[in-house]
């Protein structure tokens, strides 16, 4: 009896192997990456106020997307009736990461902008594992001249603080650093709530620069297609999503938690009808402030890992579609 293609080869079960992002081949040469998505960490944790951790992010999501990389030839969602994540679809390479220098700031960022920039010069898009959110500020930085951008920001914190005692580059200013780049042109952020890391001139500041600023309430209250009209059409989108927007029932692992937050649904459906409504027109995402030492059973990191991998289907899917 012949074997059938699943029993050829290795099985090379999640387990098994080396731990890159979806176990996507290494290319850790930029000028060699030839690919549609690289996965770029970014672990650098100095911009927290309180836990630190975020430092290790990249490698507990890497560690769990193994979870979702059994090496078949895409991944079949029953609901959509749809392959994703096919190799006709996507190619995705695992670019390592960023150099980060304990204590130095403005290097460790000058290194990660130099890092997403030479991604976007072989024509990757850029994933970035975080790492504080401190880390969207460089990656922003290294759009320059490839906008105008539209910043889909999902979040339990506004991040537009503009500076404290002479700190600019924290993770609670990193919107108001991208608000003020001229290929930036404007953001909607969901998910913010509760007691924040920003006052009310931040708001202010925020509403100023062209942002549409809901909570969790209001995206509940207008629904899916509800927060999509409050989001310009015939732009270049850019996901920065941190992963303490959803509850901390289901992500624990955060350095900031808050509860009230997003379910996993709520953010998924969400971002999948804006990579079709687009049709695939995202330019680079960033997932950050998961600290997996705060969350032993490791549900926070396959969170992030399931979201990333399921978002990056619904932009190639669509991208596909849009020139078939």
């Amino acid at each position: 009896m012949s074997r059938n293609s699943y029993e050829t080869g290795r099985l090379n079960l999640p387990f098994v192997g080396h731990c890159t992002f979806a176990k996507a081949p290494p290319v850790t040469d930029w000028d060699r990456i030839d690919a549609d998505v690289a996965i770029l960490g970014a672990p650098n944790d100095m911009g927290t106020q309180w836990r630190s951790g975020a430092r290790f992010g990249p490698r507990g999501i890497r560690e769990a997307s193994t979870l979702f990389s059994f090496g078949h030839a895409g991944a079949y969602d029953f609901e959509d009736d749809r392959m994703y994540l096919t190799q006709d679809q996507v190619r995705i390479v695992d670019a390592g990461d960023a150099d980060i220098v304990h204590t130095d700031m403005a290097r460790s960022n000058a290194n990660i902008e130099m890092a997403v920039r030479a991604l976007l010069a072989r024509g990757a898009m850029p994933v970035v594992l975080g790492g504080d959110h401190s880390v969207h500020a460089p990656v922003m930085k290294a759009f320059e001249g490839r906008g105008p951008l539209h910043i889909v920001h999902i979040d339990a914190h506004l991040d537009f603080v503009d500076e404290r005692h002479g700190v600019r580059y924290g993770h609670g200013n990193p919107l108001r650093r991208a608000s003020e780049m001229a290929h930036v042109a404007g953001m909607t952020q969901l998910g913010i709530r509760n007691v924040s890391s920003s006052n009310r001139d931040d708001y202010a500041a925020a509403r100023a620069a062209g942002s549409t600023i809901l909570s969790v309430r209001d995206v509940r209250r207008l629904g899916t297609q509800g927060v999509l009209a409050q989001i310009p059409e015939g732009r270049h989108y850019y996901f920065t999503i941190d992963i303490d927007a959803f509850d901390p029932s289901i992500a624990p692992g955060t350095g900031t938690p808050s509860h009230g937050g997003f379910l996993y649904y709520e953010v998924l459906e969400l971002l999948q009808a804006l990579a079709l409504r687009s049709r695939g027109d995202i330019v680079g995402i960033d997932l950050v402030e998961v600290a997996p030492a705060y969350d032993p059973a490791g549900v926070t990191s396959i969170l992030a890992a399931q979201l990333l991998l399921n978002v990056l289907g619904f932009i190639f899917h669509a991208r596909r579609g849009a020139v078939a």
